[in-house]
């Protein structure tokens, strides 16, 4: 979505090595769309009617560069998992990626986007992502658990979106379990932030290859999330998610962002 680009962001963008990685975004430190697709299996193969991912390592030799190469054709250094030459999925490693969030709407979407992910490219979620939001009510979590099975079918039919029953139910059900949580914790920001120490994980990983695509953190929040009812939540794809949100800071130590995104929580 792939963003444990995620590093294990999901293949395309935000999946990576080592077991895969958004980057997402997926994100995302990723590596290869090949191990990508590997490492997801299991956790959501892509259904009919959804794009095929990435066909092969050479369609991501971006992210296999060395630590510090240059991520893009501007020049400035990034994370070796964007290629660097779709200005879509530069602006999100730039302005998005790893920045710590705690709105509640926000992170509702982001797990949703990881989830629609799984088996495809995070680049192939990033040009959706608007008409996700205008099919899923810009991810309002209270309008998005109230959908109905015929606005469900309705968007079965926009081929401006990822068509897949399982992940597009998978919204609604991640929706109720979320009202779930924001009772029972006050807010879905506070408990999933509680999982890190409501603390951003400030990583230092030289190159793409040290980045892990699941953690024992992202495997206790999955855990914890598919007891609460919420759908496509593998601890990959929590890894990715966590990587997007900035709950973990993966941006490798040579990218232009890691610094920054270290600034931000202190």
């Amino acid at each position: 979505m792939l963003h444990a680009v995620q590093i294990c962001f999901v293949t395309g963008l935000w999946t990576r090595s080592q077991s895969l990685r958004h980057f997402q975004p997926n994100h995302r430190c990723r590596t290869m769309a090949t191990k990508r697709k590997s490492a997801l299996k299991g956790e959501g193969a892509a259904a009919a009617g959804e794009e095929p991912p990435a066909k092969s390592a050479k369609a991501s030799k971006g992210r296999a560069a060395a630590a510090g190469a240059d991520g893009a054709k501007d020049g400035r250094r990034r994370c070796d998992w964007l290629t660097g030459n779709d200005a879509l999925y530069n602006a999100y490693h730039d302005e998005e990626w790893g920045v710590p969030s705690r709105d509640d709407q926000h992170l509702f979407e982001m797990v949703c986007l990881e989830g629609a992910q799984a088996g495809l490219s995070w680049l192939t979620v990033l040009k959706k992502r608007d008409a996700f939001r205008a099919r899923f009510h810009a991810f309002d979590i209270d309008k998005v658990a109230a959908m109905s099975g015929a606005e469900i079918e309705a968007a079965l039919q926009d081929a401006s979106i990822i068509r897949s029953r399982a992940k597009l139910d998978a919204f609604v059900a991640n929706a109720k379990a979320a009202q779930s949580i924001q009772k029972e914790h006050g807010s879905l920001a506070a408990y999933l932030w509680s999982f890190v120490g409501d603390k951003p994980v400030q990583n230092a990983y030289k190159k793409l290859s040290e980045v892990p695509c699941e953690t024992a953190v992202s495997k206790e929040m999955s855990a914890a999330l598919k007891k609460k009812g919420m759908k496509y939540a593998g601890p990959k794809i929590m890894y990715a998610f966590m990587q997007a949100v900035g709950m973990v800071n993966d941006h490798t130590v040579g990218c232009l962002r890691h610094q920054q995104v270290r600034d931000m929580s202190n």
